[in-house]
């Protein structure tokens, strides 16, 4: 699975699923033992997060939401994707 950024101990990726579990342009965001996925649009669909992280999370997704679905575009057509500006 790609890693789109990194920052604050938190590590972004994303992996198209095409007709796969969450039909939903999302994040896998992990932070130690911790993991949660979120859609593009801001909602949580499975896992947690220490709430100072999910923050950070949720603000580095509305800065990123334009550059977050053109990489699910090109994820789900076959052709890679590019990093994306870390949280400062």
């Amino acid at each position: 699975m790609p890693t789109l950024s990194m920052f604050y101990g938190i590590i972004i990726r994303m992996q198209s699923e095409k007709n796969g579990r969450h039909h939903v342009p999302h994040v896998h965001c992990i932070y130690g033992e911790n993991e949660i996925v979120i859609a593009i649009n801001g909602d949580i669909l499975e896992g947690s997060l220490p709430p100072k992280q999910l923050k950070l999370v949720q603000a580095w997704i509305s800065l990123h939401e334009e550059e977050l679905a053109a990489n699910w575009r090109l994820l789900s057509e076959g052709e890679g994707f590019f990093k994306i500006e870390p949280l400062r």
